[in-house]
């Protein structure tokens, strides 16, 4: 039987070339599971941003999300920017913005933010505004308009988000600036933190809502006689 010389095993070469391409193959095929179920997780995390919370406590909307890159020296690396709105529907709203480099992980950062940063603003009925509102932010310009029952929400974009969150019925709205949706959505912020009620202005006064109301009735009366 004729030996084979040392070191010309065919098996020995092929069989190690084999097992160390496996074993790369192996840690990456690893590193595909690790990326899958943190992907997953993301996936799941996102599919509740949507929609209602477990709670049933705070209503989110995604408003606008954006694919950014940055420059590196072996190219380009791709991330996304999430915006998004969440309130209670009962007069508290807050939004923030969230940027990763998956869709699912930007807008639950992006959720966290807003729900650390939400305002409580006062409505009249609970239904719209108390009085008209301007707000500025940047090139982003919004007049804000109390309406009688019936009328709805007139307005488009992202500042119709801002008033289904918060909970408002009737209202009319009107963007005369930049329709960057960052820019519209800081100033109705802006102009909704400027709204004040009766009771806070009659607590200021050291009167009684009804005063002060009662008042704004009565000199509108002479004026409806004239």
């Amino acid at each position: 039987m004729a030996r084979t010389p040392t070191g010309t095993n065919e098996r020995g070469p092929g069989r190690g070339g084999r097992g160390g391409e496996g074993g790369e193959n192996r840690g990456r095929g690893r590193g595909r599971e690790r990326e899958g179920g943190e992907g997953g997780r993301e996936r799941g995390r996102g599919g509740e941003g949507g929609g209602r919370d477990r709670d049933d406590e705070f209503v989110d909307k995604l408003v606008h999300i954006n694919r950014v890159a940055k420059v590196v020296k072996g190219g380009r690396r791709f991330a996304f920017a999430a915006l998004v709105l969440v309130g209670d529907t009962k007069g508290r709203v807050g939004y923030g913005s969230g940027k990763a480099r998956e869709v699912p992980e930007a807008i639950r950062k992006a959720t966290d933010a807003a729900k650390r940063n939400m305002i409580r603003i006062p409505l009249r009925e609970g239904r719209t505004l108390h009085h008209d509102l301007y707000g500025r932010f940047g090139a982003g310009k919004v007049i804000l308009r109390a309406a009688p029952a019936g009328t709805g929400i007139i307005a488009g974009g992202p500042m119709r988000a801002v008033f289904e969150t918060m909970g408002i019925q009737d209202i009319v709205a009107k963007s005369v600036g930049s329709n960057n949706p960052h820019n519209m959505v800081k100033a109705t912020f802006a102009a909704l933190q400027t709204m004040t009620s009766p009771r806070a202005v009659a607590a200021k006064r050291g009167k009684k809502v009804g005063d002060i109301v009662g008042r704004r009735g009565d000199e509108a009366a002479p004026a409806k006689e004239a």
